[in-house]
């Protein structure tokens, strides 16, 4: 293959990945602001259904609190505390539950020692030292020669797939306790579930795109490490 075809080909999977990202994120945003501005039939805040979910699951030690920063809502495992953007805090709309009830779809992991999750927080302080180590070692090896550049990142990339990969079944299945704590509890009417399925499924998909986004960068690295070794 010429250097020339090689490098348009690289060029190229640059573009895909990053392009698979923001049409996810785009959609995300667009699922968001609709149904941010369609309001549950029960007209109950996110806050509620949070509240809701975790006392029928036996959790009623887990905290609540409001945070400022949009689409920042996350469940953190170690403090054992829900943290919910002002708009799913206080808005009775389909997003604000649907958002709502998947962070509590993770609290619910927590305590049934979900293996996904348990495995992805073990992961997490060693993808955080590989990411960390890595840099620095970027910045030597780029001074050593672009093979050794091109390894470093090799190796960054596929401790970000790993982590994604396990990543994905955690999200998804806390959209599906979502959807059956919702309707289990009669949180919502059965007009709305196929509306929370699609907030959920449209948050899903980012994770979907980042991890293709990361397979197409992989593969970017390494024809261009092939490149350089056939020079």
């Amino acid at each position: 293959m010429s250097y020339g075809l090689e490098s348009n080909i690289t060029v190229f999977l640059f573009f895909i990945g990053v392009l698979v990202v923001f049409i996810a994120q785009i959609r995300l945003s667009t699922s968001y602001s609709k149904y941010r501005n369609k309001r549950a039939f029960k007209s109950i805040s996110g806050f509620e259904v949070a509240r809701a979910i975790l006392d029928a699951n036996g959790l009623e030690q887990i905290l609540i609190v409001e945070v400022k920063k949009e689409l920042s809502d996350h469940y953190d495992p170690t403090r054992k505390v829900i943290r919910l953007s002002k708009d799913v805090f206080h808005g009775t709309s389909i997003a604000s539950i649907a958002v709502a009830a998947h962070e509590v779809g993770h609290a619910i992991q927590d305590k049934e020692e979900y293996f996904y999750m348990r495995l992805r927080s073990r992961m997490v302080p060693v993808v955080n030292f590989v990411t960390y180590i890595g840099y620095f070692v970027s910045l030597i090896a780029l001074f050593a020669g672009i093979v050794g550049y091109l390894k470093v990142g090799i190796v960054l990339i596929l401790a970000t797939l790993l982590f994604q990969l396990v990543t994905l079944p955690v999200e998804f299945n806390a959209s599906f306790r979502a959807k059956e704590q919702l309707k289990a509890l009669k949180l919502i009417e059965s007009s709305e579930e196929k509306e929370v399925k699609s907030m959920l499924d449209a948050a899903a998909l980012t994770y979907v795109a980042s991890f293709i986004s990361s397979i197409v960068q992989l593969l970017r690295l390494v024809l261009m490490l092939q490149d350089h070794r056939d020079d």
